[in-house]
C-alpha cells in the first residue's frame, strides 16, 4: 500500500501538467495540454477526460481516485513517468528539477525517487545503497540491459514480494558471470547456480590476491573479504532455494522479511559490480556483454 499526501499529490499534478498555462513562471515539469494529459494518464493505466474542464484540477482528481482506489501499481507508475528520463531529453537539466521537487514531498510520505541506470524508480526511503547506485551506473554504460533488468526487478519487490526480489538478486550474479564466461569462451560449469557460476569465473578472472597485484602487508586482509564474497554467494544461493519463488511456495509457506530481501539485493549488487570492475581491469579493451541464461 502506498499512501501519499495531498501535498505530494499537488506537487506530483504540478509536475505532470505544467502547471497553469496563465502562470508566467517557467513549469517544473512540463506543459501538457489537455489531451497530451489524457494520454499521459492513459499510458499509466488511468482512464481520464478533461473535457470542458480545468486541466490540473481533473488531473489532481483523477490521482485522489487512484489512490482511494488502492491502485498501488497504477500509482506508482504515474509517480515513475512524471521522471521519465526519455520525456527530458531536450532538457535534462530540468529532470534533476523534477526528481529534486517530487522527493522533496515524497520524503515526509516515507519514499523517493531514485535514479537507477537510466530509469526513475520510487522505493521506500533510505533503501538505496552505494554498491546498487553503483552497479546501475556500470552496467547503463556498458549497456548490460540483463542485469539492470534483474536489478529493477529486485528492487521493485523487496517489500511486496521479497522471495522474488531474492531470486532477481541472485540472477544479477548469475548474469554476470555467464556473461564473463561467455567472453573468455569458457564453458559454462556442470553445477548452473549461482555458486557454481561464480565458483567457475574466480580462477580466470583472478579473484584471489597474488604478489603481483596485492601488497604482502594486506593479502591475507583481503583474501579474508574474497572468502566473505565466497560465503555471500553460497548464502545467496541456499536463501534463493531454501526461500525464493524459483522452486515455488508449498503449503505452510513463511514470507521472507524484507530486510533480508535488502540483504541479498545489496550484497549481489556487490559481488557482481565487483566482478564487472575486475574484468574491465582484467580486460580493458574488451567489452562484457550480456549473454543469454
Amino acid at each position: 500500500m502506498i499512501t501519499i499526501s495531498p501535498q505530494t499529490i499537488d506537487a506530483l499534478a504540478l509536475v505532470i501538467s505544467g502547471g497553469s498555462g496563465n502562470d508566467p513562471t517557467p513549469p517544473i515539469g512540463l506543459y501538457r495540454s489537455g489531451p497530451k494529459l489524457e494520454s499521459f494518464m492513459r499510458s499509466c493505466g488511468v482512464m481520464m477526460s478533461v473535457g470542458s474542464g480545468s486541466r490540473v484540477p481533473t488531473l489532481v482528481a483523477a490521482i485522489i481516485q487512484t489512490v482511494n482506489d488502492g491502485n498501488v501499481d497504477v500509482l506508482k507508475t504515474i509517480i515513475e513517468r512524471a521522471a521519465d528520463p526519455r520525456d527530458f531529453v531536450q532538457e535534462p537539466e530540468k529532470l534533476e528539477k523534477v526528481l529534486g521537487h517530487l522527493n522533496s514531498y515524497l520524503m515526509h510520505d516515507g519514499y523517493e525517487l531514485q535514479r537507477q541506470g537510466s530509469n526513475s524508480r520510487l522505493a521506500k526511503r533510505g533503501t538505496s545503497a552505494p554498491a546498487i547506485s553503483a552497479l546501475s551506473a556500470t552496467v547503463a554504460t556498458i549497456d548490460f540491459d540483463t542485469v539492470q533488468r534483474d536489478l529493477d526487478r529486485a528492487l521493485a519487490s523487496a517489500e511486496t514480494d521479497p522471495e522474488d526480489a531474492v531470486t532477481a538478486a541472485c540472477s544479477v550474479i548469475e548474469s554476470v558471470c555467464r556473461s564473463a564466461l561467455g567472453e573468455l569462451g569458457l564453458p559454462l560449469p556442470a553445477q548452473l547456480d549461482v555458486q557454481g557460476l561464480y565458483k567457475a569465473v574466480r580462477e580466470p578472472l583472478g579473484l584471489s590476491p597474488g604478489k603481483e597485484d596485492v601488497s604482502p602487508e594486506i593479502a591475507g586482509d583481503v583474501r579474508a573479504i574474497l572468502g566473505g564474497l565466497n560465503a555471500a554467494v553460497q548464502g545467496i544461493g541456499a536463501l534463493r532455494t531454501h526461500a525464493g519463488d524459483a522452486h515455488g511456495r508449498g503449503r505452510g509457506f513463511r514470507r521472507l522479511d524484507s530486510r533480508i530481501a535488502r540483504l541479498a539485493i545489496h550484497a549481489a549488487s556487490g559481488i557482481a559490480l565487483f566482478v564487472i570492475e575486475t574484468w574491465q581491469k582484467k580486460f580493458p579493451a574488451k567489452p562484457l556483454h550480456a549473454h543469454s541464461r
